[in-house]
């Protein structure tokens, strides 16, 4: 497998403004990547994303995602589907008030006190399916994550990440006369190259066994996928040959 970057959980918040459990997302969040799981997670900006982000639709596809929803119009969630997949954990503030017997958040701006309760239970569900996305061990004796203790000395700001930023390797690639964007086929290439595998029929079958492990294949473009796969990687070759 290609060695890619330290796994992370991506986190989409609706942030919608003509609701107060909007505003609740979008604090929840915050406090869930710049304090509580700074390390873990990256944020991944809606509009962009909808806009046709490609660092952010392809940290999607690739690590695990959490949507963070207001209502349950839960439009974080269908995003996240319907451009990268469905996303790892799907929260709902307003489910989550109703199970924890809470009082609806008033304010859009400046939440009221139930609001600022919401965003408490919301981020401490997120931070709990960000530990366990990433596996991070369970005590069964006191019924919580073990927490990594911290060093002593003072520790330094930690600002929240961007998907769009996390350096996932993406190349676009043309393919039946449409432009795919292809995940982790740079690194791909790379390590096949390293290896000494030269361009043939049988090495672009596996370039194409290991790429269908990080990109979904439409049904029945295996043989025009493996084709221009070949294609690519010859001229990958071929540029390495000529700077090295």
């Amino acid at each position: 497998m290609p060695d890619l970057l330290k796994k992370k959980v991506g986190i989409v918040a609706c942030s919608g403004e003509e609701l107060p459990e909007g505003t609740v997302t979008r604090l929840a969040a915050l406090k869930v990547l710049e304090d509580l799981r700074p390390q873990d997670t990256v944020t991944i900006c809606l509009p962009l994303f909808l806009a046709g982000g490609e660092g952010d639709r392809a940290f999607a596809r690739f690590y695990p995602t959490i949507a963070v929803d207001g209502c349950e119009q839960r439009c974080a969630a269908r995003a996240t589907e319907l451009y990268s997949g469905s996303p790892a954990v799907s929260i709902v503030v307003s489910d989550l008030l109703t199970e924890n017997g809470l009082e609806p958040p008033r304010g859009c701006r400046k939440l009221d006190d139930a609001g600022l309760q919401a965003v408490e239970i919301t981020a401490e569900h997120m931070t709990r399916a960000v530990d366990e996305l990433l596996g991070k061990p369970w005590s069964r004796r006191t019924g919580a994550f073990i927490e990594i203790e911290m060093a002593s000395e003072p520790q330094e700001s930690i600002e929240a990440t961007c998907a769009c930023g996390s350096g996932i390797p993406v190349q676009e690639v043309l393919i039946d006369g449409k432009n795919v964007t292809l995940i982790a086929l740079p690194v791909i290439f790379q390590q096949f190259q390293e290896a000494g595998k030269l361009p043939s029929e049988d090495t672009a079958g596996e370039i194409f066994e290991m790429v269908k492990v990080y990109n979904p294949i439409p049904e029945g473009a295996d043989e025009i996928y493996t084709r221009c796969l070949l294609s690519e990687y010859s001229n990958f070759c071929l540029e390495k040959e000529f700077t090295q």
